[in-house]
């Protein structure tokens, strides 16, 4: 895809499968037992075998790499294997990297997946603890000797400026919250299943970075998800019923850095989503309007609402409105606030629940669903949308 013509992947491949571990705190297993346990759960979804599989497709920052997992999932011969750069903003291109390779008849079957135990073991959350020298870790030496050393110092940093540009109160990220909680409460595979949360709840949370609460902060969590994509055609002689990928993006602003972004002209937007967004919508035809569901990636609220205003859904400094007035169903799962934060994977799963019409939280003729990666570093997005 180029950032300024569309591509011709749209409609070419569906995901067909999806399967996770459960979503805990402490899972007491090897990532590589859990990202095994996801890859073949995903594949039963699907109705394949292991060796069906010829492609694998992950993360970076992984320690369960793709041939290891092929051989402990008992997968044969592998024709494309791949990895993903720069955190939760990986996890739509996993999806797009499948569907290149099934497109142009590089693999048959590709599997995607991301397993960790980011809680119990390696903590994204604790930020900064030890590093070796790379170039693009240069940038984080403006920012550490001066206190800014975990991923919600430096988003707080643009949350700020937001609403300082908007007139705006920390209370307006509670609304995220409480959405997310309010769906995660009926979702019995969400970490927080039988507990939202109210505006309240949110107001008196604990400042963790101002001005962030720790209710605008995501989980941590152990777990495990996988994701099945193969041809439309072949997709179609399978027992689940597809969810097409419509369209798929990697963006990458100008002064692009991880989280850090702090020298750009202007802090109020996340210009790497805009660049998702702008391809989206011009290789799928498709315009905010068309969308029934978003799943967007809340690792911390302020950028769930940055990403409306960059997609068009509402005007800049509009998109606390929008959520409060249930504008569009967001993040029906719980996302990582509510259900589980698994890199934005199991958002995948669940914009493929919609698109099915099996999700706890099922949106009504559910047929166009945005699916967002992470926010602050180079990302991803997707459209899925049914086989019609």
């Amino acid at each position: 895809m180029s950032v300024r013509r569309a591509d011709s992947l749209g409609g070419r491949a569906a995901v067909v499968g999806i399967g996770a571990t459960e979503f805990s705190k402490d899972s007491g297993r090897s990532e590589l037992k859990l990202a095994v346990e996801a890859v073949r759960a995903a594949l039963d979804d699907a109705g394949l075998t292991p060796a069906d599989v010829d492609g694998l497709v992950t993360f970076t920052m992984d320690t369960s790499p793709e041939i290891t997992v092929a051989q402990a999932a008992g997968i044969g011969e592998l024709s494309f294997f791949s990895r993903i750069h720069y955190g939760g903003g990986a996890a739509c291109a996993t999806v797009q990297q499948a569907a290149m390779a099934v497109a142009s008849g590089v693999a048959d079957v590709v599997v995607c997946y991301r397993a960790f135990n980011e809680r119990s073991g390696r903590r994204f959350g604790s930020g900064v603890q030890q590093r070796e020298p790379t170039a693009e870790g240069t940038a984080l030496g403006w920012n550490l000797p001066f206190g800014l050393l975990t991923p919600a110092s430096w988003v707080a940093m643009a949350a700020q400026r937001y609403l300082h540009a908007y007139g705006l109160t920390p209370d307006v990220f509670g609304h995220v919250a409480v959405t997310d909680r309010r769906h995660a409460a009926r979702n019995p595979a969400a970490y927080f299943y039988g507990k939202p949360i109210t505006l309240a709840d949110h107001a008196a949370s604990r400042w963790i970075v101002e001005p962030l609460r720790l209710l605008d902060c995501c989980q941590e969590t152990d777990g495990g998800q996988a994701i099945v994509v193969t041809s439309a055609e072949r997709a179609r002689d399978l027992p689940q019923p597809p969810a097409v990928i419509v369209a798929a993006a990697q963006g990458a602003g100008r002064a692009q850095e991880q989280m850090t972004s702090f020298y750009r002209d202007d802090l109020t937007g996340l210009p790497e989503m805009g660049v998702v967004a702008r391809q989206l919508w011009r290789s799928s035809g498709l315009s905010p309007s068309d969308i029934d569901v978003g799943i967007l990636y809340d690792h911390f609220t302020p950028f769930v609402l940055m990403q409306l205003e960059e997609f068009g859904f509402c005007a800049p400094g509009e998109a606390a409105g929008f959520v409060a007035a249930d504008a569009l169903p967001l993040n029906t799962h719980g996302g990582q606030l509510g259900e589980a934060y698994l890199h934005g994977m199991n958002g995948i799963a669940e914009a493929v629940r919609q698109i099915r019409g099996s999700s706890v939280n099922q949106v009504s003729g559910a047929a166009r669903t945005l699916v967002t990666a992470g926010t602050g570093v180079p990302t991803s997005g997707l459209i899925l949308g049914t086989d019609d």
